[in-house]
């Protein structure tokens, strides 16, 4: 495994991560989460990553649990707020109200004294800026957070969020989690030169597009159990990606992957990790055979001849 610094900070991530989006608490009983994990730790991750509003809590409770086994100073726990943790006015948003609240019942819940990341998991349209970045920075300052991050903000939220925490003398961003794969590339346009131009550094969600780029829907299929196969369930977030085009053009990328030695995922993770301003992928693996395909992406290069027909595949 081979690690990255995250944006500007000093601390050095695992270019495979491992998330808990629809994973756990879900699809993936306690027991199979904490297989997974601790293979994932055994195969050099140090970056777990989820969210409060994850199975309402419940994955913030067996990734913690998971956890216990490996020593905390090996470790770079993320977690985030925004999303409603309940039916009142106050239980969502950038609040300070919200944002301290939560920050204490994910602490509970993953059975730590602080996470080393805490994400924005949103930009709060409701909540003044300054609001939020003075509640984030009282954080860093109770050593109940470490490093700042946000996820899907746009490059302009991010340039007025890092301006004004400069003049208020606020603990800086250093962190950005968007979504981005072959398929999605929108970040590549202003988000990516105005991270680097921040110090802000990227780990990036759904690089393979919901499994569509596993190659596991080849021919068009939809196996059984796979989230294409439960579109009011987890496949809802796979989008335009599911369509007969989109995996024609997908089942062409296999003698790429053959040719370089690669299986199609850890092909798709190391075309995300080509982007230095890239420090980890975050892989939502269900198995410990998964986790470790993914974890073979790390130190991988794509050829810039390679890179070629992947666009022409997919442009």
């Amino acid at each position: 495994m081979e690690y990255r610094k995250l944006g500007r900070s000093g601390v050095r991530v695992s270019e495979i991560a491992l998330g808990s989006w629809l994973t756990y608490g879900r699809s993936v009983d306690a027991q199979g989460a904490k297989a997974v994990i601790r293979r994932a730790y055994e195969l050099g991750i140090n970056y777990f990553d989820t969210a409060n509003v994850y199975a309402g809590g419940e994955a913030e409770r067996i990734v913690g649990e998971a956890l216990t086994e490996m020593p905390r100073d090996r470790i770079v726990l993320a977690t985030k707020v925004f999303f409603p943790m309940g039916e009142h006015p106050n239980q969502s948003g950038l609040s300070r109200k919200h944002v301290l609240e939560q920050i204490d019942g994910s602490l509970g819940r993953l059975g730590v004294d602080y996470v080393d990341i805490y994400f924005a998991h949103r930009f709060d349209e409701d909540t003044p800026l300054d609001e939020t970045l003075r509640a984030f920075d009282d954080l860093v300052r109770a050593g109940k957070v470490l490093y700042v991050g946000v996820s899907e903000w746009s490059a302009n939220q991010m340039m007025e969020a890092h301006a004004l925490s400069e003049r208020m003398g606020l603990d800086l961003i250093v962190v950005n989690q968007p979504s981005y794969n072959m398929l999605r590339r929108n970040i590549e346009k202003d988000v990516l030169p105005t991270c680097r131009k921040l110090g802000i550094g990227q780990v990036v969600f759904s690089p393979l597009a919901q499994g569509v780029l596993t190659g596991k829907y080849s021919g068009g299929k939809t196996p059984a159990g796979t989230r294409g196969a439960d579109p009011e369930g987890e496949g809802r977030f796979m989008g335009a990606h599911l369509n007969e085009d989109t995996l024609a053009r997908v089942d062409r990328l296999a003698p790429i992957a053959a040719d370089l030695g690669m299986t199609m995922p850890q092909l798709a993770l190391a075309w995300c990790l080509r982007q230095d301003n890239v420090a980890s992928v975050i892989c939502g693996a269900k198995t410990p055979e998964q986790i470790a395909d993914n974890a073979g992406a790390s130190g991988k290069t794509i050829p810039p001849d390679a890179l070629r027909k992947i666009d022409d595949i997919l442009s």
